[in-house]
């Protein structure tokens, strides 16, 4: 069977590339193609061994004959399905199109999403919304709501955005992990400075800082948390980053906690490396703070004891399916005022390690086995 997976903005987003990387091992039997707004990138990181690239839009042909109906008509759809043709060519020949944005309802109407999937069901192919997290906000929109509706199928994540999916009296929706919890990690040698199994993986990103309250509390908040680090314990720091992107990229706020702490001689900077890479130096982590998504599952899915800092529903969603609650593992961005408050909520991960790890060990196996089940559902679909 063939599958479109559509939308993907690049691989320099780590957690976009262990999506597709986890999905086409969870349907090996299934022939994909990617739609990529970066296929260079994405071959950068070696997706093309997985999937064949697309661009997902063309430049429109201002002599042809669907221009002049385009204009005649006036209408913007016209125009946008001009534009996206790459996409709904391909549909024509595929039996499913996944949308594997897993939080692309959570920041406004995306118009061009909903006119793809549009186009692709009036083709009579089937849709399925995989892997996300929506926000109520987004979900109580009426737009959104109608697309949603019309899914043949949508694996949520986490909890809270099944249960409110399944309040506004969606039907063909199901509850499985992130399937980048299936993702397998790479171990590439360690650099000097990062002990093995006694080092503090620390990922903070542009976007988290976006959302805080108070400006400035993030950055000073995990400085104090490394400070806290290396004065209380023997443990070093790694600075590790997931997503690269120019307009988005983690190293530059972690470049400029490297510089605040180079001369300890205990902090690390991690460069940027493959999805699977940078689940194997977060596999070898003692504890994980994470702001990233996908971050923290690299670290749930090896059992490291992790706090997210967090701002919406899928980090609070995904921690309370694995521990009974988000209390004590995530910390709201939009709460972090005081210098001290990301040490205090680490504080609560480092006291109760052995209960984390004994709580992995009693459940992670099987949470991660229930991520490739998901695979099930889109072979019954086909």
């Amino acid at each position: 069977m063939k599958i479109i997976l559509s939308p993907h903005g690049g691989s320099g987003n780590h957690g976009c590339e262990a999506i597709v990387r986890a999905t086409s091992e969870i349907i090996k039997e299934a022939y994909f193609e990617l739609f990529s707004t970066s296929v260079e990138e994405d071959s950068k990181y070696g997706l093309d061994r997985y999937c064949k690239l697309s661009n997902p839009q063309k430049p429109i042909n201002r002599f042809s004959v669907q221009y002049l109906l385009a204009r005649i008509d006036g209408s913007d759809e016209r125009f946008d399905r001009l534009t996206f043709a790459p996409i709904i060519q391909s549909a024509k020949k595929s039996d499913m199109m996944m949308s594997i944005g897993g939080d692309n309802y959570c920041y406004g109407v995306n118009h061009h999403i909903l006119l793809v999937n549009k186009a692709v069901r009036q083709l009579g192919k089937k849709t399925v919304l995989w892997g996300c997290s929506i926000e109520q906000e987004a979900i109580d929109n009426d737009i959104v709501l109608g697309d949603l509706a019309a899914f043949d199928l949508i694996v949520a994540r986490e909890s809270i955005t099944y249960n409110s999916l399944k309040n506004k009296g969606l039907r063909k929706v199901r509850l499985f992990p992130d399937p980048a919890f299936q993702l397998e990690r790479t171990d590439l040698p360690l650099p000097e400075g990062f002990k093995e199994l006694n080092t503090v993986g620390i990922n903070i990103s542009p976007m988290i800082i976006s959302y805080e309250s108070s400006k400035g509390a993030t950055f000073n908040n995990y400085v104090r948390l490394i400070e806290h680090i290396l004065s209380t314990s023997d443990m070093n720091v790694a600075l590790i980053p997931h997503v690269v992107w120019a307009h988005n990229d983690d190293r530059i706020p972690l470049r400029k906690l490297y510089n605040h702490f180079a001369d300890t001689g205990r902090v690390v900077m991690i460069e940027d490396a493959t999805a699977s890479e940078l689940k194997g130096y977060i596999a070898r982590c003692r504890f994980f703070v994470a702001a990233r998504t996908h971050a923290s599952i690299a670290a749930y899915s090896e059992s490291v004891p992790t706090l997210v800092v967090g701002y919406s529903v899928k980090a609070k969603g995904i921690a309370r399916d694995i521990f009974g609650t988000e209390d004590n593992y995530v910390i709201p961005v939009q709460a972090l005022e005081k210098e001290n408050q990301l040490v205090e909520a680490f504080k609560y991960i480092y006291r109760h390690e052995d209960k984390i790890r004994k709580h992995y060990a009693s459940m992670m196996k099987q949470y991660k086995a229930k991520a490739a089940e998901a695979g099930k559902e889109i072979t019954k679909i086909c």
